[in-house]
Formats: structure tokens, C-alpha cells, sequence
């Protein structure tokens, strides 16, 4: 049996870091920050969110990189507050919008694109500049991700039990399993970089959209960001987490179903005719979800996959009817115990290569010799 030694200050090391990182373009002075989330989009509208918080200057003198300057910005990261009703001008190329922040500071633009954009590139960078009675006074820039032209399908995961063990709903058992596991203890199930790498690329260098969609809050952004990068799974724009409305204002999120299914047909409006291929797991709602995206847009989903994460027979049987109202709608719904059933699958259908299907083979056979 191999044992895995763990080491506590390591680990609480690399989580401030981690989780101190927005607080690091002010270096300290404190003051307004805009802290932009990864934006997605075609070549004739893009979306994009983020936050404008206020926060505090405190050891400004101390030298960046420390485990102190650490431990001040996480304090101060969870001291800042968000600003309501300040405008957010964006700008992509020739195109430009101004938004507001809500009672909780965040913002959303939905901005149509006036001018061409590089067809060569499926990551743009988007500026943004936070105007106080209508003068500049912080700016920040991201990413926005429009696949390429031609693209044949894309593709929206769940994250929690369908590409990562814990739901990110439980932020203890996630960031045990990021950050005090050693290496060598998957996080990920077992061959998901590999399919996943296999989706975004199909038969060459398609790189199809990838985009997912969590019932898990903003503050987790940056952990789940490292998570992609560790488990080298391809990163696209996080669509999902609902602390909207967690506040004085409104004391409850948006239920999770609900949220997911938004998002969803967000995406399907966005991206036209495109087919979509959707990943889920059995543990919550993504089977009845997705199964009512299907029959309200029964040409536009190619296949469901649902990850069974649980050991409940009448579960599974409910999911099989659905599966069987799915396939009367037209589409597929494949309720996979493992990866490799799904990677099966897509090859079938033509979604991987040959290649591509012996990775996710190898790579799931050596992950699972790891016991998590």
C-alpha cells in the first residue's frame, strides 16, 4: 500500500497564494479594484462579468512574494466590499460598452461587436476601466473566448462530481483535496484531462469550446483555475457561480437548476446553430436538466453524458427513462460509470480520434492504480 506523506505548511502556503492573488494589482495601497472574470463569445456579441470591490491599503511597505504579504491580502480580501452603481466601460478591439454594478458590485456586459475581430485567435483581450463621475480611475484586462469559424461542436460540463471528486459546494473537502493531497492523489477523476483534451481538439486542432458551468460561488474562481491548470485540463470560461444575490438584498441564491439551465440556453441562443454535446453527473439534477434542454431544442444537443457517481438502483433507473425519452427527442443520453464509457462513445460517434481514445484509456488505467 503506498503511503502519501502530506505537508500542512506547504499546503497553507500554496492556498494563500492562491487565494491572495486578486488582491496583488493594488500592492497594497488599497482603494477601488476591478476584478474581471474570463469573458466568452462569437464574432458578433460577447459576455463578460466581474466585480468592483473596495478595498483596504495596509502594509503597503511589506515586500510582495511573502508568506506575510500573503496572510495581509487574504485578510484584506475578505474585509473589501463590493461598490454598487459604478460604471464599467469595456472595450474589445472597435467595440465598447459602459455597465453598471449591481447592490453587490458585479457586472455584466453584453456587448455586440462592431468591427471585425483576428479570426486567428480564439482568446482576445478585452480592457476595462472603472469611471467614477465620469473620470478614469482603475483599469483591469481579460480574456473573452470566441471559438473559431467552422467549429462542428461545443461542449458544457458540469465541474463538480463530473470533472472533479467533492462539489465545489463543499469548499472544505476541495480545497483538502487542491492543496493537502500530495501530487499523486488525483483531485480529477481518473482519464478527464485527457478526454477533455480530446473534445477540444476532435481530429486535429479544432479547439472547440469548452465551457463550464458549477453551483459554486465566485470567491472559488481562482481554486478552480488552479485546479484546471494542475490537472492540465483545458481551460475555458467558468459560467457558473451563483453567489449573486447572497446579501442583505436578496439572501438566497438562484437555485442551481435554474442557474444551469439559463446559462445553457444562453449558450445555445449565442452560439446559433451550433450543436452542443452536454456533461453531467447523476448526483444532483444535471439527467432532468438536460433532458428538458433536449426536448426544448431537440436539434442542437448531440449527446448527453452523465457521470454515475452514485450506487443507487432506482437512481440509475430513472435516469435510464430519461434516457429513453431523450433518445425519442432525438438525441443520446449515456450514463457512464467511468471515463473510458464515455471516450468509447465519442469515438463512435466520431467526437475523438483513435489516438485520442488509447490516452484517455492509458491515462485513466495508470490514475486509478491511485486510490483517492
Amino acid at each position: 500500500m503506498r503511503h502519501h506523506g502530506k505537508n500542512p505548511l506547504r499546503a497553507l502556503r500554496k492556498w494563500l497564494s492562491v487565494y491572495a492573488r486578486p488582491m496583488k494589482s493594488d500592492r497594497g495601497r488599497g482603494g477601488l479594484v476591478i476584478h474581471p472574470y474570463r469573458g466568452y463569445g462569437s464574432h458578433s456579441e460577447v459576455f463578460l462579468m466581474g466585480r468592483v470591490f473596495r478595498q483596504s491599503g495596509v502594509g503597503e511597505s511589506i515586500e510582495q512574494g511573502g508568506v506575510l504579504r500573503d496572510l495581509i491580502d487574504v485578510f484584506r480580501r475578505l474585509m473589501r466590499r463590493g461598490m454598487s452603481q459604478v460604471n464599467v466601460a469595456v472595450r474589445l478591439g472597435d467595440s465598447h460598452t459602459i455597465v453598471p454594478t449591481d447592490a453587490d458590485g458585479y457586472f455584466e456586459a453584453h456587448m455586440a461587436i462592431d468591427g471585425p475581430l483576428e479570426l486567428s485567435r480564439v482568446w482576445h483581450e478585452a480592457e476595462l476601466r472603472v469611471l467614477v463621475d465620469s473620470e478614469e480611475t482603475v483599469k483591469a484586462t481579460t480574456e473573452i473566448y470566441i471559438p473559431p469559424l467552422g467549429v462542428d461542436f461545443a461542449v458544457i460540463s458540469d465541474i463538480d462530481d463530473t470533472v472533479m471528486y467533492t462539489g465545489v459546494a463543499n469548499k472544505a473537502k476541495m480545497l483538502y483535496r487542491l492543496f493537502l493531497e500530495k501530487a499523486d492523489r488525483r483531485a480529477a477523476f481518473p482519464g478527464v484531462a485527457a478526454f477533455y483534451q480530446a473534445l477540444y481538439l476532435g481530429d486535429g486542432e479544432r479547439e472547440r469550446p469548452l465551457l463550464y458551468v458549477s453551483r459554486g460561488p465566485w470567491s472559488i474562481y481562482e481554486m478552480l483555475e488552479e485546479f484546471f491548470r494542475l490537472h492540465r485540463i483545458p481551460v475555458g470560461p467558468v459560467l457558473f457561480l451563483r453567489e449573486w444575490g447572497m446579501s442583505l438584498h436578496r439572501p438566497f441564491p438562484r437555485r442551481a437548476k435554474d442557474h444551469k439551465r439559463l446559462m445553457i440556453r444562453r449558450m445555445l441562443s449565442l452560439y446559433g446553430e451550433l450543436p452542443f454535446i452536454l456533461i453531467g453527473d447523476s448526483g444532483q439534477q444535471d439527467p432532468e436538466v438536460y433532458a428538458k434542454i433536449v426536448r426544448e431544442f431537440p436539434t442542437r444537443i448531440k449527446t448527453i453524458y452523465i457521470r454515475a457517481v452514485n450506487e443507487d438502483s432506482e437512481r440509475d433507473a430513472a435516469i435510464q427513462k430519461l434516457a429513453q425519452e431523450v433518445s425519442d427527442a432525438g438525441s443520446t443520453l449515456v450514463l457512464a460509470a467511468d471515463t473510458a464509457t464515455m471516450a468509447r462513445h465519442a469515438l463512435s460517434q466520431g467526437y475523438i480520434s483513435k489516438e485520442a481514445l488509447a490516452t484517455v484509456l492509458k491515462e485513466e488505467k495508470q490514475e486509478r492504480r491511485i486510490k483517492i
